[in-house]
């Protein structure tokens, strides 16, 4: 059982530096103590978005006449749109499992404690062994972080984990918080018929996107009958019977809702515990492992990844941070990752997305900037799909060109805004933007578009 690298944790940070490691020339291990893929396949990224799918194909339906075509009333089947998600997470997963085949890289079931330099005690079904490797990578994820006074039980107050296989639809929840779990939830209870009330404790939804953006998706949200409480806090919970008795201080006083369901969506808790970082002396601050630019701990041969680390808890940003770690240990020359030019997605209808400074983050820096926006109102893809609900906002340094930040609220936007993460990248300008033919008529017109317009330059505005 000895090992160049030894990986803790098979989410997409963890089994992805596990087969760039391969591919490298190493001999490598991954440690999981539940399903292969980890939170992201098995219970976030991937069956939410099957979830999300099955509510816009309801939404589709539920709106037919005004493509022109008549159907009979649809009907949303909850257990058979859990059963679809459950199988493509399946699915995702025993992909994972054939590439660990593929190469050649060996499973170790078990939960993993660090236990000495080089050393990783495995313990399954009460037998513990040992992994020794040169270097070992924590990739060990987070789970929904539970609020002091709301105790998250599985079965009336929720995590996402338990939002996605509830055994039968609520009538009525109550989500709190709306980042992206938050947001994604209450899009697909929504669009299935669940009154929805949403509480946020900052002034605005999405509170880290473009306030415009945040002002756009609370009108569409609105729209769909949710409704939006924020400056608020969800003060109690009491479990009356199958419902729950949910106690709201708002702005202008208490507010009392009866649901069948609180999904407590307020961010995420590192999984840290039973590691054995104390013992190894690893230094850790407000939950996160700190490391250095390549990933190394304090202690020489110990790195850590992904949700644990501080940055984006993202699973392409685990990825990232999963291939520069294993080539920095390969001796490959890797550059450390840019974490200004992170894509950030919201997966609901209409979608969100954004790379780089808001309006007012790129104000608070000093830069003069440029503004741009065009709205898919006036795209001709999005009036023919029906979707011209939206726009794309763009923020340039009016002194040197820099491309700033990229704000989208759209159909389809979170497949748009690499244009802009790629853009910035290659450090491109709004004119090379604005000379590069886009295709037509696509809804990526509409970033070619508002760059125009931030430069005085746009035809259909």
């Amino acid at each position: 059982m000895k090992f160049d690298i030894a990986v803790v944790g098979s989410g997409p940070g963890g089994y992805v530096a596990a087969i760039r490691a391969s591919q490298l020339g190493k001999n490598v291990a991954i440690i999981e103590k539940a399903e292969l893929g980890g939170i992201c396949l098995n219970w976030g990224c991937i069956p939410t978005k099957a979830l999300l799918k099955s509510a816009q194909v309801f939404d589709y339906i539920s709106h037919a006449a005004d493509y022109g075509i008549s159907v009979a009333e649809g009907k949303a089947d909850f257990d058979a749109i859990v059963k679809r998600s459950r199988g493509v997470a399946s699915g995702m997963s025993k992909g994972v499992e054939f590439l660990m085949k593929k190469n050649k890289i060996t499973v170790i079931k078990g939960a993993a404690k660090l236990a000495g330099k080089g050393k990783v005690a495995v313990t399954q079904d009460g037998k513990t062994e040992t992994v020794e490797a040169d270097h070992i990578i924590l990739a060990t994820g987070a789970r929904s972080r539970e609020l002091p006074n709301i105790k998250i039980d599985g079965v009336r107050v929720i995590g996402y984990r338990e939002a996605m296989v509830l055994p039968k639809q609520p009538k009525e929840m109550l989500v709190i918080g709306s980042g992206a779990i938050g947001m994604e939830f209450a899009y697909f209870y929504n669009a299935l018929g669940t009154k929805v009330t949403i509480v946020e404790f900052m002034p605005r939804i999405l509170p880290i996107e473009d306030e415009e953006v945040s002002k756009a998706m609370q009108v569409s949200f609105k729209k769909k009958g949710m409704e939006i409480l924020t400056d608020s806090s969800v003060e109690k919970v009491e479990i009356i019977g199958e419902r729950c008795k949910v106690t709201v201080k708002t702005k202008t006083g208490e507010q009392v809702f009866e649901v069948d369901n609180v999904l407590s969506a307020a961010g995420v808790q590192t999984n840290l515990e039973n590691l054995g970082l104390e013992e190894m002396g690893i230094k850790t601050d407000k939950g996160k492992v700190l490391v250095d630019d390549f990933y190394q701990t304090n202690v020489t041969g110990v790195y850590a990844i992904g949700d644990i680390v501080p940055g984006p808890a993202l699973a392409h940003v685990a990825s990232a941070e999963g291939i520069i770690c294993v080539e920095h240990i390969a001796g490959v020359h890797t550059d450390p990752l840019n974490y200004g030019n992170i894509p950030g997605c919201t997966y609901t209808h209409p979608e969100v997305a954004s790379v780089g400074l808001t309006e007012t983050q790129a104000k608070e820096k000093g830069y003069d900037i440029l503004v741009g926006k065009f709205p898919f109102s006036a795209s001709g893809k999005a009036s023919a799909g029906g979707h011209k609900e939206g726009f794309v906002k763009v923020i340039f340094d009016k002194k040197y060109g820099e491309w700033l930040g990229c704000h989208m609220v759209g159909e389809g936007v979170t497949d748009m805004i690499i244009e802009a993460v790629v853009a910035r990248n290659l450090e491109t300008t709004g004119h090379e933007i604005i000379k590069s033919v886009h295709p037509h008529p696509t809804m990526s017109e509409a970033v070619m578009e508002a760059v125009a317009q931030a430069y005085g330059e746009c035809i259909h505005l």
